[in-house]
């Protein structure tokens, strides 16, 4: 069943995409929408979250929220898959497996995931009709047959996960870098080897902290971007220095 405060954000969603409110625009108090949707103000109030953490309004406090755009901004505030985070942004998207296979862990993947046997995926993202994203996911062992039985075209593989087997991928490690597209990546995405893409490297765990995947995430330039918002108090933001010698 979806909750009240989501029905409510994909409403004012909805709106902000469509001009209703322009960008630069003050949304109405949550007073007011709490009347129009006829909600409690607690209510309302986890609704603007999630469009602020989309980054489709302000997040000044204290005031009216401020329209900021409808780019295709994916936020770290919450860990959300890329079809979770399509669909609530109001995009077409879909996804195909391309190839799969088990094999034994490398020494790194048995670092972030306890060794033994993976399930190493490729899977084609697309949004709005358009290739955008090329996954490179390994599963652990413990998982992998869940996630070899399912469709090739399975929307998300994170909600089937947890239909299936009430799997919650609950902590997200990421880091994200920029690299050229490979002849195989260059292919799959339709730009010419040597592109730009946007790299993102993440871990997943569940709330027990029991390892479920690592993945090398590569998007087309321009597809996306990615917001993140901080503070003096809670910075979780942390820049790291790469490696220079093992370049080249």
């Amino acid at each position: 069943m979806v909750a009240r405060y989501e029905l409510i954000a994909d409403e004012l969603r909805e709106e902000i995409l469509s001009g209703a409110y322009p960008v630069g625009s003050q949304l109405p108090s949550e007073a007011e929408l709490a009347g129009r949707f006829r909600a409690a103000r607690g209510t309302v109030r986890q609704a603007v979250a999630v469009l602020v953490a989309e980054g489709l309004v302000g997040s000044r406090q204290g005031a009216r929220r401020i329209v900021l755009g409808a780019a295709r901004s994916q936020s770290f505030a919450e860990l959300h898959s890329f079809a979770q985070w399509a669909r609530a942004g109001g995009y077409r998207f879909g996804g195909q497996v391309i190839e799969q296979r088990r094999r034994r862990a490398s020494a790194a993947e048995s670092a972030r995931l306890g060794g033994g046997e993976v399930l190493e995926v490729l899977r084609v993202r697309t949004l709005e009709d358009e290739p955008v994203l090329v996954e490179r996911t390994v599963y652990a062992g413990w998982v992998a047959s869940v996630v070899e039985r399912l469709p090739a075209d399975c929307e998300s593989v994170t909600e089937a996960l947890y239909d299936t087997i009430g799997l919650v991928f609950a902590y997200g490690e990421h880091l994200i870098d920029a690299v050229s597209a490979g002849v195989h990546d260059a292919r799959l995405l339709g730009v010419r080897r040597g592109s730009p893409l946007l790299r993102q490297r993440r871990t997943t765990t569940t709330h027990e902290g029991r390892p479920v995947e690592t993945s090398d995430d590569r998007y087309r330039a321009g597809s996306v971007a990615f917001s993140i918002r901080n503070s003096i108090g809670a910075n979780p933001l942390v820049r790291q220095a790469i490696d220079l010698r093992s370049r080249g």
